[in-house]
């Protein structure tokens, strides 16, 4: 399990070894490593998501290294307070942003190894701290540093805490 300790209160995840095990490993070796330590959610839309992973409170993009391949094919379908990989068009582009679904997102789930029907891979769930997900997802946004939906006052990940069998 794993502990984000945000400015919000904390959140625990749990993650998906058995279906998605590149996912939940690259997480968990960000996490060890402090990558998310003093990060923020950078992206919020109520309703939808909250998106973090790869900004400082300066709106500075931090380098995540390689990436991954998408696992969304063997991922758990995006509900309420699952846990996925962020990326860009390309499919195969996850890095270190994630995003915590507020809501039931079916139409992000996989359809088909395509361009479009990717989708975007599930590899944890929220198990405490919903409360504290549902505070963010109200928070204020506006426009920052040519982001939109950017938390009007920073939502920081102040720590990660790794817990004794995070990998099993």
């Amino acid at each position: 399990m794993i502990t984000l300790k945000t400015s919000y209160g904390d959140i625990a995840i749990e993650l998906d070894f058995e279906n998605t095990p590149e996912t939940a490993e690259n997480f968990l070796t960000h996490a060890k490593n402090g990558f998310y330590d003093g990060t923020i959610f950078h992206r919020v839309i109520s309703g939808f998501m909250i998106q973090g992973g790869g900004f400082d409170t300066q709106m500075k993009q931090k380098e995540a290294g390689a990436t991954i391949q998408n696992e969304a094919d063997k991922a758990q379908p995006n509900k309420r307070y699952t846990v996925a990989m962020a990326r860009t068009s390309d499919p195969h582009s996850a890095g270190s942003q994630f995003f915590i679904n507020t809501a039931d997102n079916t139409f992000l789930n996989f359809k088909s190894k395509s361009t479009e029907g990717w989708g975007y891979c599930v590899f944890g769930k929220v198990v405490s701290g919903m409360e504290v997900v549902d505070k963010i997802q109200a928070v204020s946004t506006g426009r920052r540093a040519g982001h939109q939906d950017v938390p009007v006052n920073d939502v920081v990940i102040e720590q990660v805490i790794v817990h004794e069998n995070a990998d099993i």
